[in-house]
């Protein structure tokens, strides 16, 4: 076999660089569309319908990865995937192939290949998809590569790549050319792959214990189902208004009443709020119900969830962010709210209490209210603002007034605390669940209380939702849910923290015009 040359890559200037001008990405991108375009002029099409593939890279390193250097196998395959990186020339190159599963070296001699692959070999450039033909062999190095005697342009990349070995480092630019920085970013294609394993790793436990995976409008006539600020649009078709889902809560347990007993849903919510590195306006959750369940089911599910993405997805408990460790191992404690709130304060507070005396507890710690908030929403303000913050290791927090919890059920030895519970891992909510209000005129009567405050100014209120009310009363039996907030889970997981990092396509504003 013929002498190896020097292993290290070619490459050209990165376009992507800072540094780089508009003429030095002219220059070489006019450079490949030429390569392209002669190609076409010899009768080879750059673009062809289909290539047939019959093996990738993981599996033939599984195969052939316990030979010794210098041996022919006798097996040809056809491989596909993108170039990069190119070295050599004349009459021996090599080239590295990366497909969806790995990466493969491309041995290339000009007194094998056929008529039609010197001329493709010749207008190579990195980042380019190419089909290849061969012979699986090692090289003298011991390197399992690809004997190649036919190759395809299977499409140019017009655009050169980021420099692989500095990556693609502009975080606006990584958001808005997330197809860039998969490509130029191992870590990013970490992150997306646990992503991947984690919403398939839901579907499977949710499948697993019986539930019926359903879909539930995202375009609804009110967004109902959370306190939040919808997205606001209009059906020219029906000439009505209409708000992207805030959630899917309403409509799952309509579901439930027209006797799906056990349904969820992996959905896309949106919410016209603020945007930070734990919220983004449209993002994923997962939620569920089921009959003849309580809140406290709703925990155990949402540990089991929580614990089975997390070994399936990295096949540990213990995850480090920043400089915080967590430790995933069940079974997590659960504190009820007021309980922990008085440790924090000094003083037991409760819905019933006069609102003067909650606000000054507010006001004692800086905590932000408004003027129209009951006991019981400033009793949350103070628990979001004092106690969240120091979790760190999962908790339920168990036990929320009903004034921020409309659609939950009261607590039996005490009507203005509702059966609700939050997972709160690094300093962060998870995870939302309660036992379902199934009483038609309570119900109605928690929406006049919303109405109200729409009334004074509330853009976070619920709206009435009369159908869900009417829905109640064909009867709804005792039923949990729970709401599992997907893309912080994968942040935990993945060990980051931003959530745009953990969104294929965030929201962002335009790009400036060029």
């Amino acid at each position: 076999m013929t002498t190896e040359p020097d292993p290290s890559p070619t490459s050209e200037p990165d376009p992507n660089d800072e540094q780089a001008g508009e003429s030095t990405f002219d220059a070489l991108s006019a450079e490949r569309r030429k390569k392209r375009d002669q190609l076409g002029e010899q009768g080879i099409d750059p673009y062809p319908l289909r290539f047939d593939r019959t093996a990738m890279a993981a599996e033939l390193h599984e195969r052939h990865d316990e030979l010794a250097a210098d041996v022919r196998t006798g097996e040809n395959v056809r491989m596909a995937g993108r170039l990069t990186s190119v070295r050599g020339h004349g009459k021996l190159s090599f080239a590295t192939l990366q497909d969806v599963s790995g990466s493969i070296q491309l041995l290339m001699q000009a007194s094998v290949l056929s008529d039609q692959a010197k001329p493709v070999l010749a207008t190579f450039d990195l980042g380019d998809w190419i089909g290849a033909e061969g012979e699986v062999i090692t090289s003298r190095r011991g390197e399992l590569s690809l004997d190649v005697t036919e190759l395809w342009l299977l499409s140019k990349a017009l655009r050169p790549l980021p420099d692989k070995w500095h990556g693609l480092t502009s975080t606006d630019t990584r958001y808005r050319q997330r197809e860039v920085d998969l490509l130029a970013n191992p870590e990013s294609r970490r992150v997306f792959d646990i992503r991947f394993r984690t919403v398939a790793a839901l579907r499977k436990e949710m499948m697993g214990e019986d539930f019926v995976e359903v879909e539930t409008p995202i375009l609804q006539p009110q967004a109902g189902g959370a306190l939040a600020r919808p997205f606001l649009t209009h059906s020219n078709a029906l000439d009505i208004d209409l708000s992207l889902r805030i959630a899917p809560e309403l409509y799952l347990k309509r579901l439930v009443v027209g006797g799906f007993e056990r349904v969820f849903e992996i959905a896309r919510n949106f919410r016209n709020e603020g945007i930070d590195t734990r919220h983004s306006p449209e993002f994923t959750a997962l939620e569920a119900y089921w009959a003849f369940s309580d809140y406290n089911d709703g925990m155990d599910m949402t540990e089991r969830l929580v614990v089975a993405a997390a070994r399936s997805a990295t096949d540990r408990m213990n995850f480090s962010v920043g400089e915080r460790s967590i430790d995933l191992t069940p079974p997590w404690p659960r504190r009820q709210l007021l309980d922990w709130l008085a440790e924090m304060v000094g003083r037991r507070l409760h819905p019933t209490d006069p609102v003067e005396d909650v606000r000054a507890v507010c006001e004692k710690h800086d905590v932000d209210i408004l003027p129209e908030w009951g006991s019981g929403k400033l009793i949350f303000e103070l628990y979001d603002t004092i106690v969240l913050p120091t979790v760190v290791d999962p908790v339920f927090v168990c036990g929320f007034p009903v004034e921020v919890s409309p659609l939950a059920r009261h607590s039996n030895d005490d009507p203005t605390m509702a059966d609700r519970f939050e997972l709160c891992i690094d300093a962060k909510e998870f995870a939302n669940g309660y036992s379902e209000l199934n009483i038609p005129e309570e119900q109605e009567e928690r929406f006049s209380h919303q109405a109200k405050a729409v009334a004074q100014g509330d853009l976070e209120a619920m709206p009435a939702d009369l159908a869900f009310v009417r829905s109640l009363e064909y009867g709804l039996p005792p039923t949990a849910g729970i709401g599992v907030g997907v893309d912080r889970l994968v942040m935990l997981l993945s060990e980051v923290e931003a959530i745009r990092d953990v969104i294929l396509f965030p929201m962002l504003r335009p790009e400036a015009a060029s």
